[in-house]
């Protein structure tokens, strides 16, 4: 059997960026909320954001490793496996990803550095500006890439001259029509997809009833911050939709699952697109709400995929599904925040275990709606890798075989399967301990900083605090 190196590329590179988005997703939230955990210590001197803090931190250095590691190969995938994208898209994308690198990868990397081993050495206003730029690192770093995505859909600010790209115009490439909203879209998502990950370990030590006084913070933290950011997901997942809606209307159709171009186009609930048929089947909507929503009139138009010929369409299918499970955790997530928000009025916040049972239940909701907002943006620009200008059939690597591109995909599970356990299990160490396991300094205690030198203490600072632990004196005194 002949295999198809198209196909196998595909599914490769679906497998290797599902993968790695899992852990930006997670860690551009986490390092966020550090900085505010440690801007909190700075100003209140309280050692309970100090140890949640150092607790995170550790978490985060973790993850940012799985994350670094999955997103090299994902960057090699580019030559390996689509050089005709890689050289047909090189004078925009090769520029763009570099600038990542050198703007945000560099800055990340540096300031971990100083929060994992610069706290002893450094004063207290100087660790907390270490964890800010690490946050904005991660949000540069996010910036770049949705960029460079979002070019891909939107495609803007260039001519193309015997299939090559050249750039007309910087601002328009980078800043393109689909950018702000997906940009948007894709930092809420990871700041909501961290906090249900603190609320779910959180919850997770309040019904064990260990750590509570660190549980009891990061529970009400993070719930102000979903109550917050779900009703705003709603709005920016909404004007993202109309701009989908107006540069890349296939898409959308897809994902609404219409078939034909009608006015006062039901929003379909449920049903079982059927792409040979060119039909759904047991379909459940509500009448003319998805011309509302797109047009903001009842008797709106709205295209249907009948409108492309086959070969143009996107795979519904997938997208149909994925989208409405992305939908269905964003609204989900509304339920915890009004629900959250209920029992912080009644004063029943912390001591409710079927809400913490189904906070629990909800950690890991958020990275499925990442993956599931990823897979319709992806599935759904099919068969365009770059939308109106380069078919994915002609980005592949002409010299691929199916057999090369199989064998890196079962190497690739494979490795990532022993990363993933073998992190995930180092991370479950890590919060199984609880955060009242982190050592203090005794200025730490004390609501201090560390004096600047303190790691480099004298023989008799070392002697002294041997002989505190054995409750003697040390020699000489």
């Amino acid at each position: 059997m002949e295999l198809d190196p198209l196909l196998i590329s595909r599914i490769q590179f679906a497998f290797v960026v599902s993968f790695h988005i899992i852990f930006p997703a997670f860690t551009i939230g986490l390092a966020s909320y550090i900085a505010v955990l440690e801007g909190l210590w700075f100003k209140t001197g309280n050692p309970v954001y100090l140890r949640l803090s150092k607790m995170w931190i550790k978490v985060f250095a973790v993850s940012f490793g799985m994350g670094v590691v999955s997103g090299i190969v994902m960057a090699f995938q580019f030559g390996t496996n689509w050089s005709e994208l890689s050289y047909a898209s090189a004078n925009f994308l090769g520029p763009v990803l570099s600038y990542e690198v050198v703007t945000a990868f560099f800055l990340e990397a540096t300031f971990l550095g100083v929060l994992l081993f610069g706290r002893s050495k450094l004063p207290q206003g100087a660790h907390l500006l270490a964890a800010i730029m690490m946050a904005l690192g991660t949000l540069i770093s996010s910036f770049w890439i949705l960029s460079a995505n979002s070019w891909m859909q939107t495609p803007d600010g260039i001519v193309v001259r015997d299939g090559i790209v050249h750039v007309t115009s910087w601002l328009q490439a980078i800043f393109n029509p689909s950018f702000p909203y997906r940009f948007a879209h894709m930092v809420v998502a990871a700041y909501l997809t961290t906090a249900f990950f603190v609320i779910g370990v959180s919850a997770w030590y309040l019904l064990r009833q260990r750590s509570e006084q660190y549980a009891r913070v990061m529970f009400s933290m993070t719930l102000w911050l979903v109550a917050l950011l779900a009703p705003l997901q709603v709005l920016i997942g909404d004007l993202h939709g109309l701009d989908t809606f107006e540069h890349q209307p296939a898409k959308i159709a897809a994902m609404e699952g219409h078939w034909d171009t009608q006015r006062g186009a039901p929003l379909i609930l449920f049903a079982i697109p059927d792409s040979a048929a060119e039909t759904n089947h047991l379909q459940i909507g509500i009448p003319r709400l998805a011309s509302l929503i797109l047009t903001h009139d009842l008797d709106g138009e709205v295209p249907g995929l009948r409108e492309w010929a086959p070969e143009d369409r996107p795979p519904v299918g997938p997208v149909f599904w994925a989208f409405r499970v992305m939908v269905a955790i964003g609204f989900a997530m509304l339920g915890v925040a009004a629900l959250g928000l209920w029992l912080r009025w009644k004063g029943r916040l912390f001591d409710t275990p079927w809400f913490q049972k189904l906070c629990l239940a909800m950690m890991p909701t958020p990275f499925i709606a990442v993956l599931g907002g990823w897979l319709t943006t992806e599935i759904g620009r099919q068969p365009w890798v770059i939308y109106g200008i380069m078919r994915t059939e002609d980005a592949i690597s002409p010299s691929l075989t199916g057999g090369m591109a199989l064998t890196s995909l079962l190497v690739f599970i494979v490795v990532y399967a022993i990363i993933f356990v073998a992190g995930g299990y180092y991370i479950s160490l890590i919060l199984a301990g609880g955060p009242d396991r982190e050592e203090l300094t005794e200025d730490e205690r004390g609501g201090r900083a560390a004096r600047p030198l303190s790691a480099v203490d004298s023989p008799f600072e070392r002697q002294a605090g041997d002989a505190g632990r054995r409750g003697t004196t040390p020699r000489g005194s």
